[in-house]
């Protein structure tokens, strides 16, 4: 096996280099992955515009990405769990397992997690990871290492559906058709959700949404949008609301379209940080609002619904880009996002 591999990093804001470094050796408990497909998420491309997510401020070099499959090429000497040749999904964040939250099983919610691009610690624009086997998923023979790396935005979308208790004969509504609206939606079609309406005011996305089984669409820009609302539920609200977009104007929107004790679920992060909100709106209709931060104890059944053939997250993937490409990759990304809803880097095979 050689010793170094090919890494693609930040060396500024909007700006992608590659370097060799040495491949790591993995812990007792670890393995060691050769990556074969990393996804390029929102995160990743708001590091790459402006350099830094709030408190977290890229220091270059830096090495983006975490939605990452690959393949187990050895093993640390306290691993059993895995063996060598093994196709796995990784769940990118690391926690210290002794805190409230993670003895208590929100682990997502761990303040000394140790997650990949976010920094200072690097992602996974390489060829190798070390990485805990407890965190390493292996994948059936009939997913495939793309949809294996599509796992972790997947299990967003799971978590959204746990949030708010999702089940089936619900009306919901999910604002926004990104990659986690989308991935929402797919987790909503796992649970056995068979009316669900996607909105969003690009066309292609929308056009997306339905291949993915969204029962209804509606682009919020046209002006009888509402009229389309009211005749999806017949006049009554929907049951649950989930905002993947972000903004204020959707946020309203989604308490505004819900019918009285009904949920809704705040995944997007909004550019500001604060929102203006009716809220006696929302005391009136009692509704029930939950967040989402990241997701926990969702990857087996996320991989358990793909490999059943419920659904197929690769149906949002629009981009493929090779791992030379990666600077293509960002700046399209960045650039065509009127139509490029997902895009993938190709590690290897």
């Amino acid at each position: 096996m050689k010793k170094d591999m090919k890494v693609a990093i930040m060396e500024g804001i909007g700006k992608i280099g590659y370097v060799s470094r040495e491949i790591p050796s993995p812990k007792d408990d670890e393995v060691l992955i050769k990556i074969q497909y990393v996804g390029v998420c929102g995160s990743d491309l708001h590091y790459y515009e402006t350099g830094r997510i709030g408190d977290y401020i890229v220091q270059p070099p830096f090495v983006l990405g975490h939605e990452a499959s690959g393949i187990v090429t050895k093993l640390g000497k306290d691993v059993d769990s895995l063996k060598l040749g093994d196709r796995v999904a990784l769940e990118p964040g690391i926690t210290c397992g002794k805190c409230e939250f993670c003895t208590t099983g929100r682990y997502n919610l761990c303040p000394d997690v140790v997650f990949f691009a976010t920094p200072p610690v690097d992602g996974v624009f390489c060829e190798y990871v070390s990485h805990p086997a407890s965190l390493c998923f292996k994948l059936p023979d009939n997913v495939s290492s793309m949809n294996g790396a599509l796992i972790e935005p997947l299990a967003v979308g799971f978590h959204a559906a746990d949030q708010g208790g999702a089940k089936a004969g619900q009306k919901a509504v999910i604002f926004g058709a990104g990659c986690i609206g989308l991935m929402t939606l797919l987790a909503l079609k796992s649970y056995g959700l068979t009316n669900i309406t996607v909105v969003d005011i690009l066309p292609n996305r929308l056009e997306q949404a339905t291949k993915m089984g969204a029962t209804h669409v509606v682009n919020s820009l046209e002006k009888d949008y509402k009229e389309q609302f009211n005749k999806i539920t017949n006049n009554k609200g929907f049951d649950i609301a989930f905002e993947t977009a972000g903004t204020e104007i959707t946020t309203r929107l989604s308490i505004d379209v819900l019918k009285k004790g009904s949920h809704l679920v705040c995944v997007g992060y909004s550019k500001t940080g604060e929102m203006n909100l009716p809220m006696s709106l929302v005391l009136d209709k009692e509704l029930t609002i939950n967040t989402v931060f990241r997701y926990r104890h969702v990857y087996p059944k996320a991989i358990e619904a793909v490999a059943s053939e419920i659904i197929n997250p690769s149906d949002v993937v629009t981009n493929i880009f090779e791992f030379d490409d990666i600077q293509n990759a960002m700046d399209k990304s960045v650039e065509d996002k009127a139509n490029i809803v997902k895009s993938v880097i190709k590690i290897s095979e």
